[in-house]
């Protein structure tokens, strides 16, 4: 199974990035994993920011102003990170691997298929309960652009497809030929009868 059908194209952000001559094969967003701790500090910061007005700051007026400003503004960091994410691809072409993140800087890392020699595939308990895994590829080279890629869904079934393109199979079985049909048997030629033989003339017996 292919994530991304040969019909279908890379976003505009991704697609700019793009050879012509290059065939994108995946194309697939981090998992939404990846926003769990702006989640728990959103979450977390609106409970203290909750108790704190109510108890502390009962009678200061200007303390919970500051508060809740405090609270805004990691709301406003977390709204971010939700847009960052939004445009952050992993994709992989028939050459390379390339990871695009970043909302205003934005940043490509790229690794060649064919430089890759070994590719480590790990799943952590969070990412074992809420699918997703982590790549860590290794290549010739000393320094490489890309070099692991976590919080990325469909672990395993993206795991097969990148290792198949990476060491693709040499020796592949031939396909084996089907035999036509053998030809029906041939019917025997009917014989003549003698009854059907014509008598010669003057045949009549003689007495």
């Amino acid at each position: 199974m292919r994530l991304v059908t040969p019909g279908d194209s890379a976003p505009a952000s991704v697609n700019k990035y793009l050879l012509p001559h290059e065939t994108q094969v995946i194309t697939v967003r981090r998992h939404p994993a990846v926003l769990m701790v702006p989640v728990g500090l959103v979450l977390g910061g609106l409970i203290v920011a909750g108790v704190l007005s109510n108890t502390v700051a009962s009678d200061a007026g200007t303390v919970i102003s500051w508060i809740w400003w405090g609270w805004l503004i990691l709301l406003g960091w977390f709204v971010w990170r939700v847009a960052e994410w939004s445009v952050d691809y992993f994709v992989i072409t028939n050459q390379r691997m390339l990871l695009t993140t970043g909302l205003i800087t934005r940043k490509v890392a790229m690794m060649p298929l064919a430089k890759v020699t070994d590719m480590s595939f790990k799943r952590t308990i969070a990412g074992r309960m809420l699918g997703y895994g982590e790549f860590i590829l290794e290549s010739a080279g000393q320094d490489q652009a890309l070099t692991n890629v976590d919080y990325l869904p469909y672990p395993e079934q993206l795991y097969l497809e990148v290792c198949e393109m990476i060491f693709p199979n040499k020796n592949p079985q031939p396909e084996e030929k089907t035999l036509p049909p053998p030809p029906p048997p041939r019917r025997p030629k009917e014989q003549p009868r003698t009854d059907d033989v014509p008598a010669s003339p003057g045949g009549e017996e003689q007495a």
